[in-house]
């Protein structure tokens, strides 16, 4: 596996990889990586002839600065699993590089910014877009693999590329889970036992839900049956558990007739917050 530190070396290379006919699937990332970044890579191996991950953390999407320092970095431990995993190009910049001049470009992502994580991280998805957009150009990838369990950041990738033309499949998929239903996730790596212990209401919240939206009970019947089984837990402070839309995410009052139906949670574990999702037909 290569590893690369440059834009200027990551053009030269995939001006390479193009020059011959090659496809790129491409895998994102901010490292601390788990099961769940791994099936990524996998299904980028077996769809494209060049698979590149990238490691980088990335400032301008943290709108709490504590939260920044807190996320884990494990370089070297990344760098074996890529390369076990079959991976043939790392692309792991410094700061300095990717935001030569200190860009202030800013992203509107329209109703998106007001609705769930827009709503609770300001700023966050202009960061995220930005960083993308920039990922998009450097490396040029015929697919880019990302993880449901972010389903907003899907939604607003897709928004981000259909609305700029870039020349990238979006494949995005299912949500890796430890054996208890607790979503994979960098963040889960500062969870102490009995945080990671708590931590399972965030699924066992989201199923029962779906049981009891499956039943016909009513959706604000859902989420204050939920709220009240969260604050149960100790350990858990819920920042917002949604029924949505799967295509725009805006809050829904009634399930009957939608072809899909996402149910949203972000919920702080201690310190830690989480989020994760449920998408159903009803």
């Amino acid at each position: 596996m290569l590893v690369v530190n440059t834009k200027k070396a990551l053009r030269e290379l995939i001006k390479g990889y193009k020059s011959k006919g090659k496809t790129i699937g491409f895998v994102p990332t901010m490292g601390a990586l788990h099961e769940g970044h791994i099936s990524l890579i996998q299904a980028a191996n077996q769809a494209s002839d060049i698979t590149i991950s990238s490691i980088f953390v990335n400032p301008k999407q943290f709108n709490n600065s504590e939260d920044l320092q807190k996320y884990p970095r494990t370089a070297q431990a990344d760098t074996d699993q890529l390369k076990e995993a079959g991976c043939d190009v790392l692309f792991m910049p410094s700061e300095s590089e990717v935001y030569l001049d200190g860009e202030t470009l800013q992203l509107s992502f329209g109703s998106l910014e007001h609705v769930m994580e827009g709503a609770f991280r300001p700023g966050h998805f202009s960061g995220v877009g930005l960083i993308v957009s920039k990922l998009f150009n450097l490396i040029q990838p015929d697919k880019a693999y990302f993880g449901l369990k972010d389903l907003q950041q899907c939604t607003v990738i897709s928004k981000l590329v259909a609305d700029l033309d870039f020349p990238v499949e979006i494949i995005k998929m299912p949500t890796v889970r430890a054996h208890d239903g607790l979503a994979l996730s960098s963040r889960n790596a500062r969870l102490n036992p009995s945080e990671r212990t708590a931590a399972t209401i965030l699924y066992r919240s989201l199923i029962h839900a779906q049981s009891l939206l499956s039943k016909g009970v009513a959706v604000k019947e859902v989420i204050d049956h939920s709220k009240s089984m969260i604050a149960q837990e100790p350990l858990a402070q819920l920042d917002y558990f949604e029924v949505v839309d799967t295509k725009e995410l805006k809050p829904l009052t009634n399930v009957q007739g939608q072809n899909e139906v996402a149910i949203c949670i972000a919920c702080f574990i201690g310190s830690v917050r989480l989020i994760d999702n449920l998408v159903f037909i009803p």
